[in-house]
């Protein structure tokens, strides 16, 4: 039987250890920050829930236009209070039960789970925790770390990584996003919905620079009608 160690629990390690378990193969996973990776505990996941929060916030805003009227009355611009703490508990527990159903799944399938770091100690041997396994194959998927700009260090309460920001306990009154990619998006976008002032900073021409040029030209056209400050070819110093 073939084994294979695996160092990294987000979508690249996990779904490549479910496959080879599958295939039949002796299955490792090593992972330090919980399983699921970024995309599932601090990024993809949890924007998604957030944004569907904001979403619902938009449509309270905009009810009156529809016909809803609470007691008599069109809901007024900006009567919707956010409970950021509930809002980011909320986000923060649909992320943790994706996470644990993931797990579940891996050890269905046969997969052994370790918790820790990895270190390769020869072409086919690796240290975890101070224990050394022996392996046929092993498999990098340690994914991405928040670019930190020198000099603004993040501090978890001024300065936030998009791994941090579901902490937040408040909704800021303004906000700053520094990156214009996916994620820098998603959260410009859902945090101008939730009342923030928000200024979007790109060291493009455009948002979402990697996605398709007429879509982002559009989806920038609606951050702007909106109230958002988007900085065009412009680059964040502390």
């Amino acid at each position: 039987m073939t084994s294979v160690v695996i160092i990294g629990g987000g979508p690249g390690g996990y779904e490549a250890a479910l496959v080879a378990a599958q295939l039949g193969a002796q299955v490792t996973l090593i992972d330090a920050s919980g399983i699921g990776g970024s995309a599932v505990l601090t990024d993809c996941v949890p924007s998604k829930a957030l944004i569907a929060t904001a979403e619902v916030v938009t449509m309270a805003s905009e009810s009156g236009d529809l016909g809803v009227r609470i007691h008599g009355q069109a809901p007024a611009p900006g009567v919707v209070h956010i409970d950021m703490a509930l809002v980011n508990g909320r986000v923060k527990k649909l992320a943790a039960a994706q996470s644990q159903d993931i797990e579940q799944s891996l050890r269905t399938a046969g997969v052994t789970l370790i918790h820790g770091r990895a270190r390769l100690v020869a072409r086919n041997r690796v240290s975890i925790n101070g224990d050394e396994i022996d392996t046929d194959v092993i498999l990098l998927a340690t994914g991405a770390r928040p670019r930190v700009v020198s000099g603004a260090e993040p501090d978890g309460e001024r300065i936030l990584t998009w791994e941090q920001i579901y902490d937040l306990p408040e909704l800021p009154a303004k906000l700053i996003v520094v990156g214009s990619g996916v994620t820098g998006a998603e959260l410009a976008s859902a945090y101008n919905a939730l009342g923030s002032e928000v200024v979007l900073v790109s060291s493009r021409d455009r948002v979402l620079p990697g996605e398709d040029a007429d879509a982002a030209s559009v989806i920038e056209d609606v951050f702007r009608r909106r109230g958002m400050q988007v900085l065009s070819n412009a680059r964040a110093e502390s």
